[in-house]
């Protein structure tokens, strides 16, 4: 069942839009229906997909002060290996 939706958008995006739509023959509606569809399916889906202990740890602080210099330390790991 289709239901009526008022949009309020800028001039410039919906001329761009409706001559894309133009292009590929098919209606504006349509076009936003389906970019609707694939983000809320999108969105859908990642909630479905479990997410692994390691990967949601990656995400996580880490403890590794902001300021860092992993150069200079991998140089003195470097130089300390090869004395």
């Amino acid at each position: 069942m289709d239901t009526k939706l008022t949009l309020k958008l800028d001039k410039e995006v919906i001329g761009k839009a409706k001559t894309y739509a133009s292009q590929h023959q098919i209606s504006l509606s349509k076009l936003i229906e389906a970019y609707l569809k694939s983000i809320t399916s999108k969105e859908e889906k990642a909630k479905q997909i479990p997410i692994s202990a390691f990967v949601k740890s990656l995400s996580s602080p880490s403890g590794i002060p902001a300021d860092y210099d992993y150069k200079k330390d991998y140089q003195e790991y470097l130089e300390e290996k090869y004395r």
